[in-house]
């Protein structure tokens, strides 16, 4: 975008979209999910398991969660919650 076109009102606008961003889906993966910790680094571990976060975290918000770890622990104490969950979006 030309100089003459980037109003600070626009530019306030693009900075809050990205932190938007930001908060909702890469804090999320760093730190819930704890993603920098991740060991599988070789082959295409790294981007499968970072595909099934961003499936889990989808899943989770398309059912109206709005805190994704509440959620995780809520859906981890009984083995068919996640099953569950998953069956609410497919419907």
């Amino acid at each position: 975008m030309p100089t003459h076109q980037a109003s600070p009102t626009l530019l306030t606008a693009f900075a809050r979209e990205h932190w938007s961003v930001e908060n909702r889906l890469h804090w999320v993966r760093d730190v819930t999910f704890g993603e920098d910790l991740s060991q599988a680094r070789t082959r295409n571990a790294p981007q499968v398991m970072a595909s099934l976060r961003n499936l889990a975290i989808t899943i989770l918000r398309l059912t109206g969660v709005t805190n994704i770890a509440q959620a995780i622990r809520h859906n981890a104490r009984r083995p068919e919650r996640p099953l569950e969950t998953i069956m609410k979006v497919a419907c």
